[in-house]
């Protein structure tokens, strides 16, 4: 993402959280940081002015850039709801078309590499093991993908970040708090992405891509 791009997102999400931190002022908050190893089984992709293909992806969740999410958290307990949630998610989750995909296509190159970047609006529930550190928990969500699409193929070639459609959300994990501001936790993530972008020669590209990923963070709690 260029400068100004970031700088721009990273803005827009910081009013985001501000604005719901003001409207659940009364909860309890919490600001995770998470990786993990994520993976998309193969899409099927249309594009406007060539055949259809599948692409088989590889998620490379550790090569530069990484996958990894932020997330900030609000639970209801000063609410008389200790145990719903809601949560603001950042995903930078990614995909890249191997070998095989390229050679069906006759492109060089197809990734949403420095990601697929999902934003998304979650409710959460939690169940707290009583007697125990163990919290587990599970969430729904939807929101919207921004992916850096990157297209070379002989028309042309596209780099750039688009709107890419909607994308909905489902987690479950189990949370362990070592005291009142400090936690860890693991959990499975999936998101199903609808990508509707503009490539080269003015021609479209869709395709639906879902992630799945086992995530291990820590969260600060205030």
């Amino acid at each position: 993402m260029n400068t100004k791009l970031r700088a721009l997102f990273g803005a827009s999400v910081a009013a985001s959280v501000l604005a719901l931190s003001a409207s659940f002022a009364s909860a309890e908050m919490a600001v995770s940081v998470y990786g993990g190893f994520q993976t998309a089984p193969h899409s099927d992709v249309e594009v406007s002015d060539q055949a259809d293909f599948t692409a088989g992806w590889e998620g490379k969740s550790f090569a530069m850039p990484p996958y990894y999410g932020v997330r900030g958290t609000w639970w209801m307990e000063d609410l008389g709801q200790p145990n719903l949630g809601v949560s603001l998610d950042f995903t930078h989750a990614k995909v890249y078309a191997d070998d095989s995909t390229l050679a069906e296509a006759g492109w060089s190159h197809f990734e949403f590499s420095d990601g697929i970047n999902l934003l998304t609006l979650n409710a959460l529930y939690r169940m707290p093991i009583e007697g125990t550190k163990f919290v587990p928990y599970a969430g729904l969500g939807a929101g919207v993908n921004i992916p850096h699409v990157e297209v070379t193929r002989g028309s042309g070639e596209t780099f750039n970040y688009q709107l890419g459609g909607a994308t909905v959300q489902a987690q479950a994990g189990v949370e362990y708090k070592f005291n009142d501001r400090w936690s860890t936790f693991v959990e499975y993530k999936g998101n199903y992405s609808w990508v509707d972008v503009d490539i080269d020669s003015g021609a479209t590209l869709k395709t639906n891509v879902m992630t799945n990923a086992i995530n291990a963070g820590v969260s600060f709690h205030f």
